[in-house]
């Protein structure tokens, strides 16, 4: 039996994309710099609805879910490799290990010892939520241009495809924004870089490295606006260990198994994104550097 269509996130899908065009149709009226800063928050929401379109969402059709997710508004990655490296990321057996996930923030100790000290600065820059927000973007990128460039030489077919589809949207993305919303390139680059900040917020804290594998992701209690445009992906710990439930089912199914799910995640949590902030703003969240502890074979599988 084919899947029901999911019409909240289709609904989510046609929100994002009328509302980009209508700023951009706006934008002769609301002046470049007011239309490109009220596209910062429906980028985070794009990439948010790419996030749930890779976990098989809102169709039962691949095909259709990926063509939804290609058009790429926020510029700077690719779909394809987004969610291939998302995905890589819930399958690995040891979440957070800088050679198996990679999602992951932290640096092997042997690698630490050969960085010099511009490298360890800016890992530890990394470390507060402020310098994740300004130089993670930046970094993330480059690092991955790097690495796919690498791939792409070695012959790597599904990589140079994925960046081959992402630079026929771009060129279209551009023009759309200058010849039809006056907005210079630059300025849209700027947004675009701001909401990859935003998005950092979320990633920020998502997983911690500790023993058990249960107790490695997040709960935000109460999501807020950040919540939303975040498509409730606050409760991480209930995403990781059910992936295929959709967004909009997550709250309700959290509030049914709040208790059950912060004993497994072995408490942690933080009861908004406000306190997060207050928090780590400019305080390191913990150490660049990866536990040796926890290099041995992890004893516990995904969830």
């Amino acid at each position: 039996m084919a899947r029901r269509v999911e019409w909240p996130t289709v609904a989510v899908a046609a929100g994002v994309y009328g509302a980009w065009a209508g700023l951009l149709a706006a934008a002769p009226w609301t002046g470049p710099a007011v239309a490109a800063l009220l596209m910062i928050p429906l980028l985070v929401l794009h990439s948010s609805l790419q996030h749930e379109i890779m976990h098989g969402h809102p169709f039962g059709s691949r095909r259709l879910n990926d063509l939804l997710a290609t058009p790429g508004l926020g510029l700077y990655l690719p779909y394809g490799r987004f969610a291939d490296t998302h995905l890589a990321h819930h399958d690995t057996p040891d979440l957070t290990e800088p050679l198996a996930d990679p999602e992951s923030y932290y640096v092997r100790p042997e690698a630490w010892r050969r960085y010099g000290a511009v490298r360890r600065g800016i890992l530890q820059v990394n470390r507060c939520l402020a310098g994740r927000m300004l130089i993670a973007p930046l970094f993330f990128t480059l690092g991955l241009i790097r690495h796919d460039l690498r791939a792409i030489g070695r012959g790597d077919g599904p990589i140079l495809r994925a960046w081959l589809i992402h630079l026929a949207t771009v060129p279209a993305v551009l023009a759309l924004v200058v010849h039809a919303g006056g907005i210079p390139v630059w300025m849209y680059l700027l947004g675009c870089y701001a909401a990859l900040s935003v998005l950092s917020i979320r990633t920020f804290l998502e997983h911690r490295a500790v023993g058990p594998f249960e107790e490695r992701s997040v709960i935000i209690e109460r999501g807020g606006i950040l919540g939303f445009l975040f498509l409730n992906n606050h409760l991480h710990a209930l995403h990781h260990a059910k992936p295929d439930v959709p967004w909009y089912r997550l709250p309700a199914l959290y509030r049914h198994e709040r208790d059950r799910i912060l004993r497994r995640n072995g408490g942690y949590s933080y009861p908004s994104y406000a306190a997060v902030i207050r928090r780590y703003l400019l305080a390191p969240k913990e150490p660049a550097v990866y536990p040796a502890a926890l290099l041995e074979p992890p004893s516990s599988p995904p969830g």
